[in-house]
This record gives C-alpha cells, structure tokens and sequence, in this order.
C-alpha cells in the first residue's frame, strides 16, 4: 500500500464553522508569528509573565490580537511579544497527564508514546513510554534541521557556477547542494528559485565575451559533488515512484519537481541534467542576443575528469538562498527530497562523504553536542520516509527544547519553520473544529505520516504562559483512522492548560 509522508489530511469542518474560522485563524497567526520574535527579548523562552488582572478570562497572549499590524516601536521595528520570564507556572504532572490520557487515544488499531517537557527545566510532565524506539516519519527532519543548522550554519548558501571547461567554448555546469534553483532570473527574496539559471546565464556570457570567447559553446555537466547511491535502499519504490523522492543530485530545479506550483506526483528522475538542459536554453537565448552559438545536448561530465573544469576559471554563479530559509522551507512542507539534500551537505561540511552513510553518521555526530541520547536511535535516512528509523518521543522532545531554549543559538533559525496549527505548512487544514480549535494558531510543530504511522512534535505557550515541548508518535495503526485528530486534541490540550 501506498506510503506518503507528512501529508495534511483533516477532513473539513461543516460549513458555518468551516466559514468562520479563516478570519479567527488569520488574527491568530499574528501571535502564532510574534512568538520566535520573542526569543530576541528573552533567549530562555519560557512564557510570558503570568497576568495580574483578575477580571481578564484569557492571559493577553492567548486572546485575539485587535488588529493584524504588529505593533510598532519608537524604534521603528516590530515590538514582537513582551518579555518572558521564568516566573510563569509549571503545569501539574498528575493534573496535565490525566488530560492528556483522555485525548491521546488510537482510533482502532495500535498505540501512541508521547513525551511532554517543561522547556526551561526539563522536567518531565507526561511521560507515556517515552524512551521506545518507534518510526518517526518525518519528524525524524528535526534532528536533520538541527545538525545542519549547527554544522552548516543559518546563514551559509550553496552555489552553483558556470566554469571555463579544457576545451575552447566549453562551460561546465556544477552543482554545489542548491535544489531550488529556479528555471527564470534570481528572485532575492523568494527560497524556492533565489538562483535562478537565466541569470547565471547571462553572466555566463558576459564573462565569455570579456574573455573574447567566439566559437560555439558547449554545455557539460558536473554533479559528482555527491557520492554512492543516488536512491537509499531503505526506500520504497512506490514512494519514489510516487514522487516522495527521487535519486539525489547536487543540483535541481523547484527541488525536483517538474512545476514549482505542483509539490506532488512524480519527480524528474535525473534532476540535474533536467536543471542542466533548462541552463543550456537560458544559455541559448543569452548566447543568441551576443551574437554566439550554442550547440544542442548536455553532456554529463564523469567525476573527476579533466573536462570538468575543477581548477579552471569561474565564469560565472549564483546562489541558494540561506541554510536557515531552506530549514524554514523543509519543516514547513516536509520535503524529502530537500531535506536528504540538506543531508547529504551537512555531511560535506563535518568532512564526511556526500552520501546517504554520510548524512546519517553527520545527524547523529550533532545529536551528542544537544546532549541527545542516541543508544537506541537507528537511522536509515534522513527525511523519515524509512520504515527502518527508530526513534523516541524523548529523543524527539529533546531536539524540540533544544531549539526552541537550548544553548545553541544557531538553532533559533528552524522555529519559523515549524508548521503553525490551522495556518501554514502541513497543519494549514487541521485544527478546524471544535475540539482543535483552542489549538489553531498557537500550537507549532512538525507532522509525520506514513502508512501506518504518525507524529506531532513540537511546541507551545500553555494559557499560564509557559513553554512546553511535546513528542507524540503513533505505531501500528489503522490505515485512513482518525488518528491525526487524536494528536490535535492532544497538542491543543496543552495549549489550553492551566493545570495546576
């Protein structure tokens, strides 16, 4: 059967409360939003100050904004939310666990595990078989998100170069870890297609001309940046040939898709010669309007050949946007294909092969530094579209307080990446009916689904103010059961606790 991860799936809420929740759930993004800007204020994170005024039903942070525009300070930059501090309430462990039992249950077959910790002090304040190893679908993206943030860095870019081949004429197209290249010009402020290939192109030709280049060009293609098998073994192939994934290359458009508005159905299987063909037309065109020429066909040029161009001049390249906006990207939609990319670079960095081996041995070498045990952790990819990964909520939960309050700040960069419940990324169609929706807006976490198997882990302000950090992972299910309600009900309980 069919495997597919990270997909949104509630099913509609009836109409009148269908129709009146967008305008609720677009004020409550501003303070969805308002949160990692927080962080700015207060790197501990913790929840704001409890209010004092007895009269108010809900602490200022939970009530609808009046307005959609963010505040403004004197300064001239957003105000974001006010300071936090320690001094909010821990939740009550029987209290919150005796909530939490009554939401998190299987609709038919299997069970949950579930972790919920207090982000500041650690402690834990649910605890349902929190250190068994289980499939993690997708949420095994955290850990990647966070291994590349701390080896890569936020602010690091790929790029791709167009360099001067052996022979006259000759331009080497080379991959560098960008999978978002964009067919058309750079667009600066946009992730998907911040590189584009017209305009490596047209700087190709510039810099041909300066060089006085007049013979026909010839376009080759470079992308032995990344080694061993192009597809992990640990897939299936009706997940690949679904376009879950496709073989993994340094380069590619829309990050290996055919249309960058269509983020499903089959992916180019040779993604970086689709890339390298869309170049040598953007070439043609710049070639043409210079007066030059440019022969039809790409050829792949074998890794470590002279024709590749290692050494020679860089005519010309163009850059991914940042690690950190790539992160935001991959969490947000839960990209496979992006997120083995990220992978498999964050292996390039920690001075191991570009490889699926690579990837692997890179994400759990960061998981030591977080202080994250790993004994019984197994990883057979990095994306989670393996049924052979093996991972707890403990593990989970620890990845979530280590970027939302940890140490590192590096890690700061993925909290915008985390999906917004009801708003954005794969929880835009959930939390939309009666029981979710004290969630909606507030809570923000990363999905995981597969066949039989799904996941939420993530984060949230409870109404006393403080911060909590949740892993829960279901195994074993029933496929197509209501299951996914079960974990928004149990995420939008701790939104709502005051459990004292």
């Amino acid at each position: 059967m069919k495997r597919r991860t990270s997909r949104p799936g509630a099913d509609p809420a009836p109409g009148p409360l269908r129709r009146s929740l967008p305008l609720l759930l677009q004020t409550l993004l501003v303070v969805a939003l308002a949160l990692p800007a927080g962080i700015a204020i207060a790197p501990a994170f913790l929840g704001p100050a409890p209010c004092g005024t007895a009269a108010q039903t809900a602490p200022p942070w939970h009530q609808v904004p009046g307005a959609l525009a963010p505040r403004v300070g004197a300064g001239g930059t957003p105000d974001g939310i006010e300071p936090l501090t320690d001094a909010a309430p821990v939740p009550a462990a029987d209290t919150l666990s005796a909530q939490l039992n009554e939401t998190l249950k299987t609709d038919g077959a299997g069970s949950f595990t579930g972790v919920v910790q207090d982000a500041l002090t650690g402690a834990v304040l649910f605890d349902r078989s929190g250190d068994t190893a289980r499939v993690p679908a997708s949420n095994m993206k955290l850990f990647t998100a966070a291994a590349a943030l701390r080896t890569l860095g936020p602010e690091r870019r790929f790029s791709t170069k167009a360099v001067a081949g052996a022979a006259p004429g000759s331009v080497v197209l080379t991959g560098g870890g960008d999978v978002l290249l964009g067919s058309g010009e750079s667009v600066p402020g946009a992730v998907l297609g911040h590189a584009g290939l017209a305009t490596l192109a047209q700087s190709t030709v510039r810099a041909l001309q300066d060089d006085g280049v007049s013979a026909p060009l010839t376009v080759l293609l470079d992308d032995s940046l990344f080694t061993g098998p192009a597809l992990n073994p640990a897939w299936s192939p009706e997940d690949v040939a679904a376009g879950e994934v496709a073989p993994l290359f340094p380069l590619a458009l829309n990050s290996a898709r055919f249309d960058p508005a269509k983020t499903t159905g089959p992916r180019p299987q040779d993604a970086a010669m689709s890339a390298a063909e869309a170049f040598s037309a953007q070439l043609s065109t710049a070639a043409a309007a210079a007066g030059m020429t440019v022969a039809p066909g790409v050829v792949r040029v074998p890794a470590g050949a002279d024709g590749g161009g290692a050494g020679t001049r860089v005519l010309a390249e163009v850059q991914s946007a940042t690690v950190g906006q790539q992160v935001d990207l991959l969490l947000r939609t839960s990209d496979n294909y992006l997120a083995e990319t990220i992978g498999r670079m964050t292996a390039l960095a920690a001075g191991k092969p570009g490889s699926n081996e690579g990837a692997v041995a890179a994400v759990l070498q960061q998981l030591e530094g977080l202080d994250i045990t790993a004994a019984n952790l197994r990883a057979a990819d990095v994306s989670g579209l393996a049924l052979a990964n093996q991972v707890s909520a403990r593990q989970l939960a620890g990845v979530v307080r280590a970027i939302t309050s940890g140490t590192d700040t590096r890690l700061r960069a993925a909290l915008a990446g985390f999906p917004v419940a009801g708003l954005t990324g794969t929880l835009g169609d959930r939390y939309v009916d009666a029981a979710t929706a004290r969630g909606a807006g507030l809570v923000r976490a990363k999905t995981g689904t597969l066949n039989t198997v799904i996941a939420l882990s993530g984060y949230v302000v409870d109404a006393d103010g403080r911060l909590l950090v949740f892993s829960f992972i279901g195994n074993g299910l029933t496929p197509g059961a209501a299951n996914k309600a079960a974990l928004d009900r149990t995420a939008s309980a701790l939104a709502g606790c005051g459990c004292r």
